[in-house]
């Protein structure tokens, strides 16, 4: 295979739609009843919270972006700023496992919702599926992200209506008047889950050194990405909370077609058939991802080197692609949906704190960028991953 480099076809469209596609391919269909079942009616303020956290940080990549646009862009921005070469690879690693370990719990609850309306063994169902979206991610990014952004579409209308539904149906008890009081342990459990259907707007800046006007393109898809999806988490979560007991949503694993069904009274299988989109929109997503992380890591270590080339005609790492597909078709075979996101989430807070101290470190030697926020939203990131990483840890002691 001939050594190439990845090519420079995307523009803000498309990876905007990217980023919504992987965040809401993440877990909204599958992790809302997880959050239900810690937090009850208190759920969707355990989505906000994750929201209020998330904003910082993303400020921070968007910024870092501009910066440096490069793949595996938390190990280049670590480098940068902290100059500390092993910590990047580090990073780069916990990325990849991260990546590896979300799209699993993805592709294992897409099946979930699969096999709820189609006779299908569920090992051979995330075998079938994982080999498919892997042949798509080599194919090309251009393609992938295309094919990508029709799911996306796809998953927006099923959430759409899954808004509607929650309203049109009658509210549970839990939502007569007073109001439960707080369950503060259970909201700080249900943010750990919630946090986790955010991951996405991160894995955007790995797509740097295959977007055109990267310093601008990067940023706006970022927070366009991260806006959109925070409005349709707190819309979803309170229609399924208001429509669907707490006891029902948490030990299902089709939540939202519950949520369907109630307010509609009609078959919820056509709702599966979109979550099962998502799932495949999350899944591709998180492979293009962390196929890039090792190809930007071949840049760093020699070790890694063998990653650093492309396919000559589809401009994409070949390599990476074929190794994390396998990684995400194995794990979703052996682990459940909320240890990986509660594993994952942990994983990743601890990452978005270094990367904020890494911007830190970058303003104080060199001020100037295409793309400028103060330094006290770093700070603030730095602060709000920490306390929710603390958070996370609480809520599995308590």
């Amino acid at each position: 295979m001939t050594q190439a480099t990845l090519k420079r076809r995307i523009g803000p469209g498309l990876l905007t739609a990217y980023g919504v596609g992987v965040m809401v391919g993440a877990g909204i269909y599958v992790l809302t009843g997880a959050a239900a079942g810690a937090a009850g009616m208190w759920a969707p303020v355990a989505f906000l919270l994750a929201a209020v956290i998330a904003v910082p940080t993303a400020l921070t990549f968007s910024e870092l972006s501009a910066r440096i646009p490069e793949a595996a862009g938390d190990s280049s921005y670590i480098e940068a700023g902290l100059r500390r070469h092993d910590l990047a690879l580090a990073v780069g690693w916990i990325n990849i496992i991260a990546g590896t370990v979300a799209a699993a719990a993805v592709l294992r609850g897409g099946v979930g919702y699969l096999v709820s309306f189609v006779d299908i063994p569920f090992h051979w169902a995330v075998f079938g599926i994982g080999v498919g979206l892997v042949l798509i991610a080599i194919v090309g990014v251009l393609e992938s992200l295309a094919f990508a952004a029709v799911l996306t579409v796809v998953e927006v209308i099923g959430l759409m209506l899954v808004i509607w539904a929650g309203f049109a149906a009658a509210p549970v008890s839990d939502w007569a008047l007073p109001l439960p009081p707080p369950e503060w342990a259970g909201i700080a459990g249900a943010t750990v889950f919630a946090f986790f259907a955010y991951i996405g707007f991160d894995d955007i800046v790995n797509i740097a050194e295959e977007a055109r006007d990267p310093e601008r393109t990067l940023p706006r898809a970022i927070l366009w990405s991260l806006l959109l999806t925070g409005l349709l988490y707190a819309l979803v979560s309170l229609a399924a909370t208001r429509s669907i007991p707490r006891e029902v949503l948490a030990v299902s694993e089709r939540p939202l077609a519950l949520v369907w069904e109630a307010g509609s009274g009609r078959s919820g299988v056509f709702l599966s058939a979109i979550a099962v989109a998502a799932a495949l929109n999350g899944v591709l997503a998180q492979i293009v991802m962390a196929s890039r992380i090792l190809y930007g890591l071949g840049k760093r270590s020699r070790s890694l080197l063998v990653f650093r080339q492309a396919h000559p005609r589809f401009g994409t790492p070949v390599l990476g692609s074929v190794i994390m597909g396998a990684a995400v078709i194995v794990s979703a075979m052996t682990l459940p949906v909320a240890t990986l996101a509660e594993l994952t989430t942990q994983a990743l807070l601890i990452v978005f704190a270094i990367v904020n101290l890494s911007l830190i470190g970058l303003k104080r030697r060199d001020p100037a960028t295409p793309f400028d926020v103060p330094v006290w939203v770093p700070a603030l990131g730095f602060g709000a991953c920490a306390l929710a990483f603390v958070g996370s840890i609480w809520a599995v002691a308590s």
